[in-house]
């Protein structure tokens, strides 16, 4: 695989039509808000050849996530499968709405990643209390909790997002039928068409 290229926000938008934005986000965050065109292909259902399809009249393929994570593994994935122009839009959604570029806002959401830190702080603390009040067997949760986020940190791949990633309340989207595989692209990006992936 290459080296991986990004792109700026302010570049990214400056391309404006002759660029396709495929957003790896969970349902529930695209739904919060995302960039107006934007395609939603969840990075645990993202499939090389439906990219493909979407960016063949393209001159760009800008994936997108919360901050950059998620989108490099989408690059990784997508590398060797002739998506042409593929690039990762650097600080993702976290930077675009920095530079004020607009977007699209839907209902208001937790991101995967305060999900994630919600989960492991539950985890150690009842742990903690566990291993405190009833056995001290329990304190081997917190150490697992922690050996996870260092593997996480190390890796840059976080079990615990891959698992939240498939609750109900990530898979939902107000408006569309995300959860069964049906992306809809805007009238900015390639025109107003929806395609389903099937079930």
């Amino acid at each position: 695989m290459g080296e991986i290229k990004t792109i700026s926000p302010r570049q990214a938008a400056e391309k404006g039509a002759s660029a396709m934005f495929i957003d790896v986000r969970t349902p529930a965050e695209f739904e919060e808000v995302h960039i107006d065109g934007a395609v939603l292909h969840p990075l645990r259902d993202l499939k090389a050849e439906v990219v493909k399809e979407l960016t063949q009249h393209k001159s760009d393929c800008v994936v997108v996530c919360r901050s950059g994570g998620r989108a490099k593994q989408a690059f990784e994935k997508l590398a060797h499968t002739g998506v042409t122009g593929l690039c990762i839009l650097e600080g993702g959604m976290t930077a675009w709405q920095g530079e004020g570029l607009p977007v699209v806002r839907g209902k208001k959401t937790i991101s995967l990643e305060r999900q994630v830190r919600i989960a492991a702080g539950s985890l150690v603390f009842i742990g903690s209390m566990l291993g405190y009040f009833v056995h001290p067997g329990f304190i081997a949760l917190v150490g697992f909790v922690g050996a996870g986020l260092v593997f996480a940190g190390v890796t840059d791949t976080c079990g615990m997002a891959m698992m939240l990633a498939k609750m109900p309340w990530n898979t939902r989207a107000a408006g569309t039928s995300a959860a069964k595989g049906t992306m809809c692209t805007n009238p900015m990006v390639g025109g107003s068409s929806c395609s389903t992936k099937g079930n």
